[in-house]
């Protein structure tokens, strides 16, 4: 062959290849074996205890993609269920806000979740996985939330292993959601899971007619999920906003996402105490509308206290059940006339409204980025979750 028939050749098969009508299927991020033959995973084999485990990473069906994991978030459900296996999943292979690479995809598989072209090389993150159930559709699930759905990183294991994103690849099937989102950067897309919890409970709160521009808003809770509701917030215009914790490193990060007040309840001593601080911070005003971020009931107690007459209220801390909580229906709800609303996961169209909000949030100077403050290797998943655990800084990633 000559020199010229051979610099033809290959532009056939690369013209071939861009047509789609290559031979090969699925398609590969590289003809030179780049893909190893087995992955890492950290598998959860029984509580506070990941093992790594090396699997072989299967043959990808035409409607499969074969992502290489870049990072991912540790999340408190992902401590809860390090810790006490709360869902029954052992063993398992955590992480549910991640993102990655795509190294192969099916023939089948051209376009994400919401019609963006899809391929190799594309950074993506995933969603849900549907179940067959009709009252779960793509973009209205008013008639039924996401608790019909799986999700990667809370699914048991199987024969395929590549479960969820505490593992080198992971193998996204047929009936899954996937997004490409190449325009972000790698610590913008790992707080897409948990900031589309926030996108989610703000179009709860909208809902009541209550939560508007001039707004004042408490937030109780500022971990990483409360951080991030202010920064939603913000983003939205909302300013006079008032955050509650009791962690001095918390509040002080509260700031710098835009609260304007916070409030410290180890400084006080009681509700009406509390309440009273919260009053002060807003100038002798309650709130008009309070978003309660904790898990937990005693929280959950205190929050309708620092709501006015006629104000709202929306619970989104208690993803697992953490117990009950006690109030006094009168004056908490009736006599207040309190609208409250939970909020619970999110819909695909608030992961949409996602990236959007990420990249707001950038352009008016939030630093969203510096919520991740920790960052360990996958081989160092047990002392992630337990930095989680401790409370240690605000957010806990994993990355390969």
């Amino acid at each position: 062959m000559t020199e010229q028939e051979r610099i033809e050749a290959i532009v056939k098969e690369v013209i071939a290849g861009m047509k789609g009508t290559s031979s090969a299927s699925p398609k590969t991020a590289a003809s030179n074996g780049a893909i190893p033959k087995t992955s890492r995973v950290a598998l959860l084999t029984k509580t506070e205890q990941f093992e790594i485990k090396e699997y072989p990473i299967p043959e990808i069906g035409d409607d499969d993609v074969l992502v290489k994991m870049e990072g991912c978030g540790v999340c408190g459900t992902d401590a809860h269920e390090f810790k006490r296996d709360p869902f029954g999943l052992i063993p398992v292979v955590l992480g549910h806000e991640g993102t990655g690479e795509i190294v192969k995809i099916g023939k089948n598989v051209t376009k994400d979740s919401a019609g963006k072209p899809l391929g190799i090389g594309d950074k993506i993150v995933t969603c849900m996985i549907f179940k067959d159930n009709p009252d779960i559709t793509m973009f209205d699930l008013n008639k039924q939330n996401v608790g019909g759905a799986d999700v990667y990183g809370l699914l048991p294991d199987d024969d395929v292993h590549l479960n969820g994103w505490y593992a080198d690849y992971m193998v996204v099937r047929k009936g899954s959601t996937i997004f490409n989102v190449s325009d972000l950067d790698l610590d913008s897309r790992i707080l897409i899971e948990p900031a589309a919890v926030l996108i989610h409970a703000v179009e709860r709160a909208k809902s009541t007619n209550i939560l508007r521009f001039n707004s004042r808003v408490v937030i109780q809770g500022c971990g990483p999920i409360g951080l991030i509701c202010i920064a939603v917030l913000r983003t939205m215009g909302t300013e006079n906003i008032v955050a509650v914790d009791g962690n001095a490193q918390r509040l002080e990060f509260a700031k710098k996402m835009g609260a304007c007040a916070t409030v410290n309840f180890k400084d006080y001593k009681g509700q009406e105490e509390l309440a009273n601080g919260v009053k002060d911070a807003f100038g002798g005003y309650l709130a008009d509308f309070a978003f309660q971020c904790t898990g937990s009931p005693v929280a959950h107690s205190n929050i309708y206290k620092f709501i006015r007459n006629g104000g709202g209220l929306c619970e989104l801390g208690f993803f697992i059940n953490g117990g009950d909580a006690t109030i006094n229906p009168h004056f908490d709800i009736c006599a207040k006339e309190i609208t409250t609303v939970g909020s619970w996961v999110y819909t695909l169209r608030d992961y949409a409204t996602t990236f959007d909000f990420l990249k707001r949030a950038k352009a008016i100077g939030l630093p969203l980025n510096e919520l991740i403050t920790h960052k360990f290797h996958l081989a160092d998943a047990n002392e992630a979750l337990q930095t989680n655990l401790r409370q240690d800084g605000l957010k806990i990633a994993i990355i390969p």
